[in-house]
């Protein structure tokens, strides 16, 4: 990576594009430390080191940088409009209105994208109605200014966090748009790294505050973190290669065919959405009831109780649900991502065909068999990455309960290796492109 980015500051249009790329994500850093204005960032802090390390407010402030513990404007991210494009992309198949919007070319996705920013802001408005509601029940800190009526208070930081996320919306487009690879991921890839940075900053500091012995905990932890990127990496890239022959077929007086080529299935097809749903509908009840938590309701009070005890992170009921949540979506969203039929389809009518199948519906159920083996084998390496990390972590006593393991979650190794094998592989096509421009000039 470090020899493409070399190269490509090498050539002045592609330079251009990495430097507003990573202004942009500075404006987005500055964004994620930048108080709303009048609040009390002790407040955030308290409230997401007292709900606990694996909490909705933790793993959200995770994902932002801890801009969620700063109060910062930036505190929500993109993750109402991730969630967005999500649900959006799921209806698209379930309503024949978005169906027909995805198949009208430019002008359809333009719609789509449009429908997909006002989902985000309904999200962001009941995710920042939500933070404000959690940060309200778990801190017993006044929240802004004394003399201001909490109503006003709560309005007031509601609207700056929607604020704030579309912006970031704006920033992530731009990014997209005028510089390299996606901006969404960008930001969220950012963030992580942010969290990451911040608390390894703070174990260097422990080495000179607590002694040579705190040294350890940064030396194990690296090293974990360096077998488990290469385990994310190996499986990242893997992929299995199905062969596909065309005949040769006579055109006028031209030729055509008679070559070999592959179809590439990636055994990581569906990416790190499984985990997403998966950890989304584990800590959804615990969002609702951590909101309800501000009527003092007995009932409510004891169904949190009963699920930080029995389905809180780390517990073996939390491991089973979320492992068969993990299966299931992987499942589900490879027949989003991969359609047998229609592959099998264009084959056919390209004049190909997978030694030892017929063309059409033998052809489709060989590669409809060989998806769901794959999509098997990835849902096990996304169980495995989103569960053996967080064993390991609150396991080892040297890192046991450090900043580190809160910083570096599952999920988010599994975005910092995606996202940077993108922005590389993205670079390299750029300038393959610049090549062949130039070849043809």
């Amino acid at each position: 990576m470090l020899k493409t980015l070399r190269e490509a500051f090498a050539q002045k249009d592609l330079r251009h594009k990495i430097l507003l790329t990573l202004g942009l994500m500075l404006v987005y850093c500055v964004g994620c430390f930048l108080p709303i204005p009048g609040i009390d960032p002790d407040v955030f802090s308290s409230a997401v080191s007292d709900s606990g390390s694996n909490s909705f407010l933790s793993l959200l402030s995770s994902l932002t940088g801890g801009a969620l513990s700063k109060g910062a404007w930036f505190a929500i991210g993109v993750s109402p409009y991730i969630t967005s494009s999500i649900v959006i992309q799921l209806l698209t198949v379930a309503v024949p209105a978005l169906a027909r919007l995805s198949k009208q070319g430019s002008e359809g996705r333009k719609k789509i994208s449009v429908i997909t920013r006002y989902v985000a802001l309904v999200l962001a408005v009941i995710q920042a109605i939500a933070i404000v509601l959690s940060v309200n029940t778990v801190s017993s800190k006044t929240l802004l200014w004394t003399a201001v009526p909490d109503f006003l208070i709560q309005v007031l930081v509601v609207v700056s966090l929607v604020a704030g996320t579309m912006l970031t919306v704006w920033i992530g487009d731009k990014i997209t748009e005028i510089g390299i690879a996606n901006g969404m991921s960008m930001l969220v890839f950012v963030g992580i790294l942010t969290s990451g940075v911040t608390a390894f900053a703070s174990s260097i500091v422990k080495i000179f505050t607590e002694g040579i012995d705190a040294i350890v905990t940064p030396i194990v932890f690296i090293i974990l973190l360096v077998f488990i990127f290469a385990f994310i990496v190996m499986f990242d890239l893997s992929e299995r290669r199905i062969p596909v022959t065309y005949a040769k077929q006579v055109k006028g007086n031209k030729m055509y065919g008679g070559q070999s080529t592959n179809i590439p299935i990636k055994l990581n097809a569906t990416g790190v959405m499984p985990i997403i749903f998966a950890t989304a509908l584990v800590n959804f009840p615990q969002l609702i009831m951590q909101m309800l938590l501000s009527f003092n309701n007995q009932g409510v009070i004891k169904a949190y109780d009963w699920y930080q005890t029995y389905m809180g992170t780390g517990t073996w009921l939390n491991i089973v649900v979320t492992a068969l949540f993990i299966l299931g979506f992987s499942y589900f969203y490879a027949t989003m991502t991969f359609n047998p039929e229609e592959v099998a389809l264009q084959i056919q009518r390209n004049g190909g065909f997978i030694l030892g199948y017929r063309p059409g519906k033998p052809t489709a159920d060989y590669l409809k068999k060989v998806s769901h083996r794959i999509t098997f084998f990835g849902a096990i390496f996304l169980m495995l990455v989103s569960l053996v990390p967080s064993l390991l972590f609150t396991n080892i006593p040297a890192i046991a309960g450090d900043s580190l393991t809160t910083a570096f979650t599952s999920i988010g190794m599994l975005v910092i290796v995606s996202v940077a094998l993108e922005f590389d592989k993205s670079i390299q096509n750029q300038m393959l492109m610049k090549q062949y421009k130039g070849f043809l000039k």
